[in-house]
């Protein structure tokens, strides 16, 4: 899934899915390169006003954090029954997720 990021928030190890070009037309990385320090670095230092990275590389949350999460969101809707009913198809959803 691809995401579009300010240059400010680029960090090694990201990957580009989508060409990163100048004004002109120009480009300056391609898509499927993985940044490095001097990558960001340079980027940081050009007029762009974005990356599109791979999300899917993203830090994961462990179950334990999605489900601890979702509790907390829910938590001052807890005494609405249609909000308990949405709670829990999302804790389906998330134990999904992590059966994969």
């Amino acid at each position: 899934m691809a995401k579009k990021i300010p240059l400010s928030d680029l960090e090694p190890g990201m990957i580009i899915v989508k060409p990163i070009t100048m004004k002109n037309g120009m480009v300056i990385l391609g898509e499927g390169v993985e940044l490095t320090p001097a990558w960001v670095e340079r980027l940081q230092e050009m007029d762009i006003d974005g990356a599109y990275i791979d999300a899917t590389e993203e830090q994961k949350l462990t179950k334990e954090e999605a489900f601890a999460q979702l509790d907390e969101r829910f938590q001052p809707v807890i005494n609405r029954p249609y909000m308990i009913r949405l709670k829990d198809i999302l804790r389906e959803h998330i134990e999904g997720l992590y059966e994969k």
